[in-house]
């Protein structure tokens, strides 16, 4: 992946990195439709392998993201992870400088939480 819309908006800190996720690993949340928290951005970094990103307004285009390639996730835009073979991966979660407002750490998506899943349209 790269290109203009996988890049991070300016002025963005790195908050938190999740441990390795594999296809065995992986939270549940992950693999159907969460979001992001309201002001923070995330990477999903693919280390070895490949997965399929989807965007839940965009399922007909799924991405593959594989070994050194990322996908950068806007705040609120639902998505989920597929897993079509053996991957490991890490997602980055990104967000305003400190002196702004944002999530609490721990809360930056309902993927890794497993609360608020996003409803069926």
């Amino acid at each position: 992946m790269s290109g203009e819309r996988d890049r991070l908006p300016d002025r963005l800190e790195l908050v938190r990195t999740t441990e390795t996720f594999d296809q065995h690993t992986a939270p549940a949340g992950l693999r159907r439709a969460h979001r992001v928290a309201a002001g923070v951005w995330a990477r999903l970094v693919v280390h070895t392998g490949e997965v399929r990103f989807v965007f839940e307004d965009d399922t007909d285009r799924p991405r593959t993201v594989g070994a050194g390639q990322h996908v950068v996730i806007p705040p609120q835009r639902p998505h989920h992870v597929e897993f079509p073979g053996p991957a490991t991966l890490a997602i980055e979660f990104y967000r305003p400088p400190a002196n702004e407002p944002g999530p609490v750490p721990g809360q930056e998506s309902t993927g890794l939480t497993g609360g608020d899943p996003v409803p069926d349209h």
